[in-house]
């Protein structure tokens, strides 16, 4: 059973923002890679924004470049995902994950329950 409970989904207009949230500790084991994934009806699976080597390497996914923030509370375990100018197309359920590499944490990962985005006008 998954313990990992993402938060701060909803439904927004495009252009507007939102902020995720989710508690690492609930994962069983945290590796090295913790970031956020999202899925979207007939698209796979995307590496959103993902931290790995110790926090030296951040990546993310062109299509959020210079609107979406990844951040972490390392004193808590928390990790955010700021979205700012959403767009329709960023409509999905986010989840975030974590394992070995960033590269392969959309395929093997542990993810959480996932929160609902949708971006409508």
């Amino acid at each position: 059973q998954v313990q990992v409970a993402e938060s701060g989904g909803g439904s927004v207009q495009p252009g507007e923002s939102l902020r995720l949230s989710c508690d690492t500790s609930g994962f069983t084991k945290t590796y090295d890679a913790v970031g956020w994934i999202r899925m979207a009806p007939g698209k796979e699976r995307e590496t959103v924004a993902c931290i790995s080597n110790g926090g030296s390497r951040l990546y993310y996914v062109d299509s959020v470049k210079g609107r979406f923030t990844f951040s972490r509370d390392d004193d808590n375990k928390i990790i955010y995902l700021q979205m700012n100018s959403l767009k329709p197309e960023d409509t999905a359920i986010y989840y975030c994950a974590t394992d070995r590499a960033c590269g392969t944490i959309a395929i093997w990962g542990t993810w959480g329950r996932g929160t609902q985005v949708t971006v409508s006008s």
